[in-house]
């Protein structure tokens, strides 16, 4: 029996992703109209027959903190209109670094938003590059973890390499540094860091030889841009040559961007998991790589039920 298409939705979080992703498998964005009451309350509704459909929503749960809610508003709307299977496609997992009770009386809010995903209705979660990776251990439902590491390793591979040296920016990112060093067959060194108080990075010294060297610095994400400056400043102290960053998910909150601008990274690289800011957009150093492809990949595999982990898993 020929399988039915799959139906692919978007939220108001990242339009543009989804449009990319449902272009890349050839299907049209399905139709669906969101709206607020004049209370700020949001409505959905599905413009077309979902009933018995293998229906994937994209949606990225970054701030504002409606971006979830919408989500699971759509959720329920599609689990209510009978669809077969709900995927929630979730570029950026929102609130995965409070995945852990690290002070006293804190919410591990991560474990609160898969409680809540579940809950609505999602059969299954497509993510990529999770700050935690244990986080997919708080769904009691599949989740398939993609990594961006592909498109960034493909586009290093084409500048022919010399003189580099994978840094981690942090003990924490010293797994994810050694996949990329072991793929691109560099050597690696690892910055430690320290946390006086949340976004706020304080350099203590490096693991690893970088002095004449050029360097690839990785990390998953960039909020503040605190990690990446401080990092690439220590970096060039120590005798860094050319200093090029590559973040997956650029939050870029606040004058993020342009610290980046005014640093010591020659460029950076991140992708389109959240939609950039129109004033981070300017900044020369910044260049985004879609993921779109790789998502549109896992979707349809997902639908004609074969296996994802052997094309995207590249971090072993």
């Amino acid at each position: 029996m020929t399988l039915r298409h799959p139906k692919v939705f978007t939220g108001r979080a990242h339009p543009e992703v989804a449009q990319k992703i449902a272009s890349f498998i050839e299907l049209e964005l399905g139709e669906i109209q969101i709206r607020e009451f004049n209370d700020g309350e949001i409505w959905v509704q599905f413009k077309e027959n979902i009933r018995g459909v293998d229906l994937f929503i994209v949606q990225p749960t970054c701030a504002p903190a409606g971006n979830l809610l919408e989500l699971l508003v759509m959720v329920d709307a599609a689990r209510r209109a009978s669809a077969k299977r709900i995927t929630a496609v979730i570029p950026y997992f929102g609130y995965a670094r409070q995945d852990r009770k690290d002070q006293p009386r804190v919410a591990i809010t991560a474990k609160l938003v898969a409680n809540l995903l579940t809950t609505a209705g999602v059969d299954r979660i497509l993510a990529m590059d999770m700050h935690a990776p244990q986080i997919q251990g708080f769904f009691d439902i599949p989740l398939d973890h993609l990594y961006a590491s592909a498109v960034f390793i493909e586009h290093f591979k084409e500048m022919n390499l010399s003189d580099f040296v994978i840094v981690s920016p942090d003990i924490g990112g010293t797994r994810r540094a050694r996949a990329y060093a072991k793929r691109l067959h560099l050597p690696i060194a690892i910055i430690d860091k320290r946390r006086p108080k949340p976004n706020v990075a304080e350099v203590m010294h490096i693991i690893g030889d970088v002095k004449g060297k050029n360097v690839l610095l990785f990390d998953d994400i960039c909020d503040t841009g605190g990690t990446l400056v401080a990092g690439a400043q220590y970096l060039k102290e120590r005798g860094a040559k050319n200093i090029y960053a590559a973040c997956t998910h650029p939050i870029l909150s606040g004058n993020a961007a342009e610290r980046i601008a005014d640093s010591e990274i020659t460029s950076m690289l991140v992708t389109d998991t959240i939609p950039l800011a129109a004033k981070n957009k300017k900044i020369e150093k910044i260049k985004v790589l879609s993921v779109a492809e790789i998502f549109g990949r896992a979707i349809m595999r997902i639908h004609n039920e074969e296996s994802i982990s052997s094309l995207f898993d590249t971090t072993d």
